[in-house]
């Protein structure tokens, strides 16, 4: 007589494991579901304007570059980097407090985070 023994895992069974891809908020740092997240991009008509280290520092205002606006993509579709936030206003500001728009972008220049505060502020009225 034989005797088959199956395993199981909770994604089989399932428990606990949720569908789709997971991702981490950068202002908490708590992962969630992609669907949960709200998705940000450098402005599609900013890219470009970055900066490189070798252009000539001439051109540039005495202040530095202007910052390059950071804006919502709920459809997740906008081309570029992407980072993910929950749609908390709590998690936008300990993200601006962590300079993690930038960090999570890679972006090497000051950015505005603004557009996505506005439009979380928009969501949670």
């Amino acid at each position: 007589m034989t005797t088959v023994v199956r395993t199981s895992t909770a994604a089989e069974a399932g428990q606990g494991a949720p569908s789709g891809a997971i991702r981490t908020c950068i202002g908490c740092r708590q992962r969630a579901a992609a669907a949960e997240l709200l998705r940000v991009v450098v402005a599609p008509d900013a890219i470009g304007k970055v900066p490189r280290p070798e252009d000539e520092r001439a051109d540039i205002a005495p202040g530095g570059p202007a910052p390059l606006p950071v804006v919502p993509d709920p459809r997740h579709r906008a081309p570029g980097r992407g980072a993910w936030l929950h749609r908390d206003p709590e998690c936008v500001e300990l993200a601006e407090r962590r300079r993690a728009f930038a960090r999570a972008l890679r972006v090497p220049v000051a950015l505005d985070p603004s557009p996505v505060r506005e439009y979380v502020a928009g969501l949670t009225r």
